[in-house]
């Protein structure tokens, strides 16, 4: 199995107006079809300029119809927020209309606050999360659904819908602990982590060490994410990241600084050089970036590459430039250095 190569998007808002933004985005993911990009993760959020897409179905049910082989899904579906019978049909629909391309990330969502503008308490988010999972994968295998739990109960409900793939599209979690990536691979989910390649390893030993292979099953995807920036020198790759990463950092932290909060489980620099220097960005020329990411991936255990190519105010021209320098020089020489993915 070849290195695979996946985006990770916030879609977090810019200065342009939403109606362009959305276009923007939708050419660019168009772009990452046609450059070969295994899978899309979009990110959920909620009363924050961080997520342009807290209704993550509708905005990928229109990449489901600009694009023709690239897999896509929800970098979380924050469960607490879903009745899960409603986002199974949800599911279903969106693996249907793409002919089985929907990858479906799954989670508690990252933020008490935002939960809390729809009133879930914040306390019982990981409880309605296993019951919610748990609904939601017998809807989608399932003609009938039967489920007792503290906060859903069914009892012989019709299901009409199914998906496409069988018995459900492939689940994703993202991880920022050893103990989360032993528990994703005893359900045999794919993961996404954006922590240090030193963390990322430990990570990986833990899953491996855990996973029970299935035969004729491929290995589940482990990713690493990075912020990314490629440019023609280093200058102008760094320029572009350091003004870019800091509009990204000021919608991160909003909603944070609005309540004087600190964020939960994650911690992020206000500056894209501290990023850099801990593994979790990467920036420069072609070459530079194939050697950094060749010796993060080796280190790492991971098998599968996530990047950011859209983050703060990057214009559809520097992302697309930055892409294309990316598909032509770094997936082929990280493919033919690694060309098998680490089982």
């Amino acid at each position: 199995m070849s290195l695979e190569f996946g985006i990770f998007d916030h879609v977090d808002r810019s200065s342009r107006p939403l109606d362009e933004f959305y276009e923007d985005r939708l050419k660019l993911i168009e772009a990452y079809d046609r450059a070969g990009i295994y899978g899309y993760h979009c990110a959920e959020h909620h009363s924050t300029p961080l997520g342009m897409s807290p209704s993550p179905s509708v905005y990928l049910s229109a990449i489901a119809q600009r694009t023709r082989r690239l897999r896509f899904g929800p970098m979380v579906y924050t469960l607490a927020l879903y009745h899960p019978l409603r986002l199974a049909e949800e599911i279903c629909m969106l693996d249907q209309m793409s002919r089985g391309r929907l990858q479906v990330g799954v989670g508690k969502g990252i933020s008490p606050i935002e939960v809390g503008h729809y009133g879930v308490d914040y306390a019982n988010a990981d409880k309605i999360f296993d019951e919610a999972l748990a609904v939601m994968t017998q809807a989608l295998s399932r003609k009938h659904v039967d489920f007792e739990g503290a906060f859903f109960r069914f009892k012989d409900v019709p299901f009409e819908l199914e998906p496409y793939q069988k018995p459900h599209p492939p689940l994703w979690y993202g991880i920022i602990s050893a103990d989360s990536a032993e528990r994703v691979a005893r359900r045999g989910m794919n993961f996404i982590a954006n922590s240090p390649t030193k963390a990322v390893r430990a990570f990986t030993d833990r899953y491996r060490a855990t996973y029970q292979p299935v035969p004729g099953v491929p290995m589940p995807k482990m990713g690493m994410n990075r912020f990314l920036m490629v440019g023609e020198t280093e200058q102008e790759a760094l320029a572009i990241a350091r003004r870019a990463y800091r509009r990204w950092w000021s919608s991160f932290m909003a909603l944070w600084h609005k309540h004087n909060r600190p964020p939960v489980g994650v911690s992020y620099p206000p500056e894209i050089d501290a990023q850099i220097e801990d593994s979790r960005a990467v920036v420069g020329t072609p070459d530079k970036v194939i050697d950094v990411l060749r010796r993060q991936l080796a280190e790492s255990g991971a098998n599968y590459l996530v990047v950011r190519f859209a983050y703060g105010d990057l214009t559809l021209a520097e992302s697309l430039h930055s892409l294309e320098l990316f598909q032509r020089h770094v997936m082929p020489a990280l493919r033919e250095s690694l060309p098998v993915a680490a089982e």
